[in-house]
């Protein structure tokens, strides 16, 4: 079962998501981080992120790309995949090397596909970066145009989605 949780910028999305994974009735829950520690603000984030999921019973596993081989001992488990849009420019902007938007959606859809087989739920969240209206450069562009596919093929693919604004959540 997919439920894709989708919002804007501090909408509440990744507190929403952890409550709804708390609420799942499953005792085993990993959080798979796929932010890459790169710079100071992204470790504050991840520091931030871990404090607030503390005392939560989250196992952590940090899998910034390949999340297809991410290894799940209980079938009986749910995973909250935090969040695409890292996943999305770690596998496109990876080992130095720029992929394309074809080749970046084909292999993230095929790892949700296999992450999915291994658990009982996946919560996947997601970002809403489509509505600030600025003109980007073309390989930005390109990013945003992966990320929105593949929001969208999740959408298709999900159980339920349900977008957060100002923390409160709307099934779609």
């Amino acid at each position: 079962m997919i439920t894709l949780i989708y919002g804007g910028s501090s909408s509440g999305k990744s507190a929403y998501a952890e409550d709804y994974v708390c609420n799942s009735g499953l005792k085993t829950r990993y959080y798979l981080a796929t932010m890459a520690a790169l710079d100071k603000e992204s470790l504050e984030r991840i520091e931030r992120h871990r404090e607030l999921r503390a005392g939560k019973n989250f196992k952590t596993l940090e899998m910034p790309f390949d999340i297809a081989n991410t290894i799940i001992p209980e079938k009986d488990s749910v995973v909250l995949l935090e969040c695409m849009s890292n996943l999305v420019a770690n596998e496109m902007f990876r080992d130095g090397r720029v992929n394309s938007e074809k080749a970046t959606v084909d292999k993230i859809i095929k790892d949700i596909e296999a992450l999915d087989s291994k658990v009982s739920q996946l919560v996947i969240v997601s970002n809403d970066v489509f509505e600030d209206g600025l003109e980007y450069d073309d390989l930005t562009k390109e990013y945003l145009r992966a990320l929105g596919h593949i929001n969208a093929k999740l959408a298709r693919m999900a159980d339920k989605s349900v977008e957060v604004v100002v923390g409160i959540g709307v099934e779609r």
